[in-house]
């Protein structure tokens, strides 16, 4: 494969699947799996969303049962299929590695939250990464030999991983952070 090729992979185009290859990626793996889903077939993000569905009949008394299979309307199996649909989507989306971990959850629902437990953990944990991107935000400067290009982009992935994180800091803090960081003869 060309480098083209393995980025195309990875981030996926109008026909091909973003593709979750490491616990650093999903971050950017979830915004672009939601922009892929949404615009591929809005109904399989609703699907993801709604969770698993039941397909149901209410008999006289009122009691509610589950449908058999064979008195499934087409509304009934069209709503089933985007359920499979929803699965197989966000299972391809998975590297084989990963996938690997996930094969016992049979709703899209129940994958989607498990990838983002695992991956974006509980408050403590989105706390300590918070902190820890602020630490590096603080930390940030020039390295011996980069280029102006070079040192640009790092705070700009930096700065972009604080935003989806949740780390709020003002334009005022950025600019001067910035600034500060740069060699004096940049300036």
């Amino acid at each position: 494969m060309t480098a083209h090729q393995d980025l195309d992979a990875i981030m996926g185009t109008t026909t091909r699947i973003p593709r979750l290859l490491s616990a650093e990626g999903f971050p950017k793996w979830k915004y672009r799996i939601e922009k892929y889903i949404k615009m591929k077939d809005f109904k399989i993000w609703r699907s993801i969303l709604r969770g698993p569905i039941r397909i149901t009949s209410t008999l006289e008394d009122g009691t509610v049962i589950d449908k058999q299979v064979e008195n499934y309307t087409d509304d009934d199996f069209e709503r089933v299929e985007e359920q499979v649909k929803a699965l197989a989507t966000l299972t391809m989306a998975l590297s084989p590695k990963i996938a690997k971990g996930f094969r016992e959850y049979t709703s899209a629902n129940a994958l989607w939250e498990a990838l983002i437990k695992v991956y974006e953990g509980n408050e403590d944990m989105k706390q300590s990464r918070q902190d820890m991107l602020r630490h590096k935000f603080n930390m940030f400067n020039y390295i011996l030999g980069e280029s102006l290009e070079n040192q640009l982009q790092r705070f700009i992935t930096l700065t972009t991983k604080m935003s989806s994180a949740g780390v709020t800091v003002t334009r005022s803090e950025i600019h001067k952070k910035l600034l500060t960081s740069l060699l004096k003869s940049w300036i």
